[in-house]
């Protein structure tokens, strides 16, 4: 998923492979991949590795997380929760990486769709082998996989068109007194941590609505489901602490400590899909059912005081 960056002052003049590295928190190799396969934008035009940036530019960058080739391996941990000949929607486990990247040359959900489904060897680097959009190493539940290249470009120019609705599952710290709501917050680099994002004014624009769905009066946490309308890098993680109920278990937003139902990752799953299917047959959506280690910790709170646990 693409975002936007800004060049501040510090990066005025630096070569754009240099810049990106540092502002995404990816390697030089990873940055000059990226733009070689045409992920870094500005003013409409694609940049080479060499083009220098000055302060003020904004550059749209997709990150194409790719140092290795990528090999066929059976024995990464995933689960099918929908096929055909067009496209799979993957149920990823917790601590599964999508792609192999900086530091990390396989064990990720890509090496092993490549054993499962060779298929989607064909589609190589350019159309990162069919994955179309990513989801947190420590997030559970569903993200998509196109088969042929005419079913992921079509399910890409659905998320951009916001299309696809994306349900997730999270548990986050206080309780609501509000039933649902609204996020509608910028979010970009932290530029003084750049493997961090943060709300910000000259971010890309982000909308996440949220719905309480149980909460404990002897607990100071609430149970959420979120859609998101935009699809930015963390933007569940951060919308959250900016509205001041961080997600529980989650390492670097988080509320920091450990609290009752902290399952010892990021309390986040991608519960559900909706999509127009890619070969014109109408909507489809796919549900993937909470993984033990968050079913656990909710029966680890109790019964809920107000609403039901989903």
């Amino acid at each position: 998923m693409s975002e936007r960056l800004e060049i501040p002052e510090e990066l005025d003049g630096a070569r754009v492979d240099r810049a990106i590295a540092i502002l995404c928190g990816v390697s030089r190799r990873i940055a000059k991949s990226t733009i070689e396969v045409g992920g870094a934008v500005r003013g409409g035009s694609r940049l080479a590795p060499a083009d220098r940036v000055a302060a003020g530019d904004a550059i749209d960058v997709d990150i194409v997380v790719v140092e290795v080739p990528v090999v066929a391996e059976g024995d990464v941990e995933f689960a099918i929760a929908f096929e055909d000949d067009d496209v799979v929607v993957v149920d990823k486990p917790a601590g599964v990486v999508v792609h192999p990247g900086a530091g990390r040359s396989g064990g990720t959900l890509a090496n092993g769709l490549l054993a499962r489904i060779p298929e989607i060897a064909e589609l190589g680097p350019e159309h990162r082998w069919g994955i179309v959009h990513r989801i947190d190493r420590d997030t559970s539940g569903l993200l998509i996989v196109a088969k042929t290249p005419a079913a992921f470009d079509h399910l890409q120019a659905a998320l951009k068109k916001r299309a696809v609705n994306r349900r997730y599952l999270t548990l986050v710290s206080g309780r609501f007194t509000n039933t649902n709501g609204t996020i509608d917050a910028p979010v970009g680099r932290d530029h003084a941590h750049p493997t961090r994002m943060t709300v910000t004014e000259g971010g890309r624009p982000a909308r996440t609505h949220y719905r309480r769905l149980a909460d404990w009066e002897n607990h100071d946490e609430s149970l959420m489901a979120v859609t998101l309308e935009t699809g930015r890098t963390h933007q569940i993680r951060v919308h959250m602490r900016a509205i001041d109920h961080p997600i529980i278990g989650d390492p670097v937003y988080g509320p920091g400590g450990r609290m009752p139902g902290d399952p010892g990752r990021t309390w986040l799953h991608a519960e559900a899909l909706t999509f127009e299917h890619p070969a014109g047959s109408g909507p489809l959506t796919v549900h993937a059912e909470l993984p033990a280690d968050l079913a656990g910790s909710l029966s680890e709170l109790g019964p809920p005081t107000r609403g039901a646990v989903e």
